[in-house]
């Protein structure tokens, strides 16, 4: 249950990055985002 809202934030840090990606094409927001989601996940997990 601890693990809950990281988790959370590392779904919405993913979902962020594909928008990025898909809808813009905007590959350096894309990069930044999904370095955010491995980043809580390394201190996460």
């Amino acid at each position: 249950m601890s693990r809950l809202f990281p988790c959370i934030l590392i779904a919405l840090d993913v979902l962020a990055a594909l928008v990025y990606a898909v809808q813009d094409g905007d590959w350096r927001r894309f990069i930044y985002w999904i370095a955010a989601a491995v980043l809580t996940a390394s201190v996460t997990f």
